[in-house]
């Protein structure tokens, strides 16, 4: 079948795809509500050891290296399963019930040298302070549970930036995602019902329909127009 005859197929059976969209776009208009602003808060750590006291040139260099190499490592433990359990655990031992999963979906890192960045974006201003806290309580108490080598330094990580929870309005992503996703599943179900109805009607509307089965066709007799 050639594209003109799939438009010939879409303009005569135009209604059908035109009818689910409707009806959900409808649905949408009479069901629509802004998106729940939801809140951010950023916080940066640094990270060190001890120098080792074995030379002056050992002490300028290597210390500086290992802190990049943890900053860089414990952002990557932060968005791990193991510890948004630890969260999770601290969280619900101060009496709030968060499950780990959503902790682990809510927490974003980066880390810049020797400093580590964790962005935390949560719909609750208040229980984001609480996550936010317990975070820093992990990272700059319990280091040494995922790096043993931090044992016995205190602290390893500082916290630089109190936790301050800042509103993020929904984007335009967050406005149009869904009622997109739903209007061309809409229009996909259109296109096929179309398309199903043209398969099945036993019909034929035009001469290549014949000319495809094999017919020869010797006339046609036009539509008659009015006045």
């Amino acid at each position: 079948m050639e594209i003109r005859q799939y438009w010939k197929v879409l303009i005569r059976r135009w209604w059908l795809v035109v009818a689910p969209v409707a009806v959900v776009l409808l649905y949408l208009l009479a069901t629509f509500s802004r998106p729940a602003t939801v809140y951010q808060v950023v916080m940066r750590y640094s990270a060190g050891t001890w120098p080792a006291g074995l030379s002056e040139d050992y002490d300028r260099y290597y210390p500086w290296l290992a802190s990049e190499y943890i900053a860089n490592g414990l952002a990557d433990i932060a968005m791990t399963g193991a510890f948004s359990q630890a969260i999770s655990q601290r969280l619900s031992e101060a009496g709030i019930d968060i499950a780990d999963s959503a902790i682990q979906g809510a927490i974003v890192t980066d880390n810049a040298q020797s400093v580590m960045v964790i962005y935390v974006t949560w719909p609750d201003p208040d229980q984001i302070v609480a996550i936010a806290y317990a975070i820093s309580a992990e990272l700059t108490k319990n280091a040494a549970a995922y790096y043993p080598q931090l044992a016995n330094i205190e602290p390893a990580v500082r916290r630089l930036d109190p936790p301050r929870p800042v509103p993020v309005p929904p984007g335009l992503r967050a406005h149009l995602a869904g009622p997109a996703i739903r209007l061309g599943l809409a229009l996909a179900v259109g296109l096929a019902f179309a398309f199903l109805w043209h398969y099945l009607d036993p019909s034929v509307h035009d001469a290549s329909e014949l000319e495809q089965l094999g017919l020869q066709v010797l006339t046609t007799i036009p539509k008659e127009r009015s006045g």
